[in-house]
């Protein structure tokens, strides 16, 4: 399988990934933990931004130096593409961030410790799926199929469960903790677990840990197939999808407040997952030009969300 990725793209990405989580470490942590406030989480969501148009920026320039104008206008409209899918699907892993913090009552000071791990383990999970993706798409053209049926029928139940109270109670994985684990009633500081009585007692940020690494899982699967129906250039698939995750927490404090105003955006995501199915599984009958899966998902999420901001009471009644 081709790609532009060459030894000094990887390692520039890599180091430009490094480099920005460290600074996202240090900066939004200064001063220790805190409630981000709305307009800092608004200033870094700008930079995350900016970082991710700069790279594509970038990108266009040096596959243009090397491949000529219409090869480097190609990838930065596939990048671009594929970061507005991530990006827009990430938004779905923030509601469901906002829920377990809402429902384990997580305080405000803890929130950006746990909105850390998830990140990382994002971006560890995505690494790991964009590969073994890329590998078996080189083998098996077949599997475009399997996922476009994946997305079409994840796309159909996120639109049937949408507006529907997730019932957490009934979480297989929590009802195990529940079960299996001595679990405290409270908080106690940054500890995951404590001991009592020589014995093993697992906080409420354990558990919320856990459950933050499962919800990865699951929309590093849902996500993975999205991007390979824009391109299935490993370099562009992995980055896209990295820069989408590395704002996760600023979009997270920017949202938290605002989340029942965006309250159609979940029918949005489940139109843009049956888009992009049912693009992949007529692949090989009619090809869409990214450009049109860029103007695609950016209409069906901008119309979401403007119906939302509109109409919140009486479309949400």
């Amino acid at each position: 399988m081709q790609s532009i990725g060459s030894p000094m793209l990887w390692a520039a990405f890599a180091a430009l990934v490094v480099v920005a989580l460290l600074v996202d470490l240090v900066l939004m942590r200064h001063g220790g933990p805190h409630k981000v406030t709305f307009k800092e989480a608004l200033g870094w969501s700008v930079g995350w931004v900016a970082l991710a148009l700069l790279f594509n920026a970038g990108l266009w320039w040096w596959v243009g130096r090397e491949a000529g104008a219409e090869a480097g206008a190609q990838v930065a409209l596939e990048f671009l593409t594929g970061y507005l899918v991530e990006k827009s699907l990430a938004v779905d892993n923030i509601f469901v961030f906002l829920m377990l913090f809402s429902y384990f009552a997580v305080p405000e000071e803890q929130r950006q410790r746990v909105l850390v791990i998830g990140v990382l383990g994002a971006i560890a999970l995505r690494a790991i799926l964009i590969f073994a993706g890329a590998l078996l798409l080189a083998r098996f053209h077949w599997i475009l199929y399997v996922f476009g049926a994946f997305l079409v029928f994840t796309g159909i139940k996120m639109f049937l469960a949408a507006g529907k109270a997730p019932d957490l109670d009934a979480n297989p994985a929590l009802r195990w903790m529940r079960g299996h684990l001595r679990l405290t009633p409270g908080y106690h500081g940054r500890a995951l677990s404590v001991l009592k009585d020589g014995a093993r007692w697992y906080t409420p940020l354990f558990v919320v840990i856990v459950l933050i690494g499962i919800t990865d899982v699951i929309f590093a699967v849902d996500s993975i197939p999205a991007i390979f129906a824009i391109t299935d250039d490993p370099f562009i698939v992995l980055t896209s999808n990295v820069f989408a995750v590395l704002g996760l927490r600023a979009m997270f404090f920017l949202l938290q407040g605002m989340a029942d105003r965006f309250h159609l955006l979940p029918y949005g995501l489940a139109l843009v997952l049956v888009f992009i199915g049912t693009k992949m599984l007529l692949l090989d009958v009619v090809k869409v030009p990214v450009l049109a899966s860029l103007a695609g998902v950016a209409l069906i999420i901008g119309a979401t969300i403007a119906l939302s901001l509109r109409r919140p009471a009486a479309l949400k009644n």
